[in-house]
């Protein structure tokens, strides 16, 4: 066995939101830790760098913690306690204390003021700097092996580290989680989440850009459903009432190999009842007006509701007295529960979440230490915890890097062995 190399008090596997934010609070509550953060990308925060669209939404302005977990398909019972510590509100004050000023918009989300990533990504590179934190790039971790006190680390392209402790910090990337397996955890299978659903059917052809708020959209197979905007694109339907279905359904539909049927409930807000009450009453009331033309849901597009109007088989020319109680009981299905074939999905803008990953029974979160491997530790998305749009997923990061940097910096000052590191050893 070829030498050790270098030896650290804590190595960072995974140079992104959750690896950086854990090395610099851990450098910054024990001074003079020896960190290093290893990258296997060409440069770090490469996710930061483009989320939210290149301006980085850094978390979300809810404060209550049971209404935050809400938010997170799957960790939302496990996350009140580690929430309890770090929530939102934490964040802020950690970055204004750090220089950077936060602001919340209309919708909740939080960006820098400056309004781009680059901020962030400045705010941790100078941390990281005046702490010395090492950072290497392109520096992929191999094995990850217990020693005697610590961990031995093979990297790709050679070499072998030592480290008291280790923090597996790489995301949702399938090759890094195989470390945790190798440690001795197991693994919810990673699958994506967030996602748009791919719909080609001739009541949405054409129709890209037509926004609907609010739907209510389902899929009755899994019981499944969410209510808020939708958006017709060019491939089929967007918006965040689809995006937060996609992450609560996302298990289901990779099973499904996202093939499934949808409903949507164009009017939400109305019994299925008064919609049929309301065409009758178009009938009676405006018999001479075309259906297609004189719709009794002003709030509905009206482009969509020709559309509905076709599909239920009534021509462009036809009155409201020439309708049939078929055709009108047809159009109030058409309104209240229209089926569409989910046929695939596309990444949504940016963001690339997954759910899947360590199972949160094998961690200790109030400190986020490995249950199976002593000195491990692991925070971020490498964890089966994933949230909807909105920043959650970066307060998740910074929650669960927080807790696992106040553990590590805490077992170093405890530790009466930190200031000798050991001798390297020929194998």
């Amino acid at each position: 066995m070829s030498p050790i190399d270098e030896s650290y008090d804590l190595v960072v596997i995974g140079g992104g939101a959750a690896g950086f934010f854990a090395a610099i609070n851990c450098a910054e509550n024990y001074d003079g830790a020896r960190i290093l953060i290893l990258e296997k990308g060409r440069q770090p925060l490469a996710k930061v760098r483009i989320s939210g669209g290149g301006r980085c939404n850094v978390t979300h302005a809810c404060f209550d913690t049971a209404t935050l977990t809400q938010y997170y398909p799957r960790g939302s019972q496990e996350l009140r306690g580690p929430f309890s510590r770090f929530q939102p509100a934490d964040t802020l004050r950690w970055f204004e204390k750090h220089g950077v000023m936060l602001v919340a918009e209309a919708d909740g989300r939080i960006f820098p003021a400056s309004n781009t990533s680059q901020t962030i990504i400045d705010c941790f590179l100078g941390a990281a700097g005046r702490n010395n934190i090492a950072i290497r790039t392109q520096c992929a971790v191999e094995t990850l092996q217990p020693a005697e006190k610590g961990f031995e680390l093979g990297l790709r392209q050679g070499g072998r580290l030592f480290a008291r402790f280790v923090l597996l910090a790489s995301g949702g990337d399938p090759g890094s989680m195989q470390l945790a397996v190798s440690a001795g955890h197991s693994l919810a299978p990673p699958v994506p989440s967030l996602f748009t659903f791919h719909v080609q059917d001739p009541r949405l052809e054409g129709l890209s850009g037509l926004s609907v708020d609010p739907v209510e959209i389902s899929l009755p197979a899994a019981r499944l459903s969410q209510r808020g905007p939708l958006l017709v694109t060019h491939w089929g339907v967007s918006g965040p009432a689809v995006i937060r279905l996609s992450a609560w359904a996302a298990r289901y539909l990779h099973e499904q190999n996202y093939r499934a049927q949808l409903t949507i409930n164009w009017l939400p807000g109305e019994r299925p009842e008064e919609i049929s009450a309301a065409l009758t009453a178009a009938k009676q009331h405006t018999p001479r007006q075309q259906v297609a033309t004189h719709a009794p849901f002003p709030a509905l597009p009206a482009r969509l509701w020709r559309r509905l109007v076709q599909a239920s088989g009534m021509g462009a020319d036809l009155t409201w007295a020439e309708a049939t109680r078929g055709q009108l009981r047809t159009l109030g299905e058409q309104l209240s529960c229209a089926s569409f074939t989910l046929q695939g999905k596309s990444a949504f803008k940016e963001e690339f979440v997954t759910c899947g990953g360590v199972p949160l029974r094998e961690v200790d979160l109030r400190t986020m230490h490995s249950r199976v491997c002593p000195g491990l530790f692991l925070a971020g998305e490498v964890l089966d915890i994933d949230g909807v749009t909105g920043g959650f997923n970066f307060q998740n990061a910074w929650t669960t890097a927080w807790l696992a940097a106040q553990e590590i910096a805490l077992r170093l000052e405890k530790s009466s062995y930190f200031s000798a590191p050991p001798m390297p050893r020929d194998g």
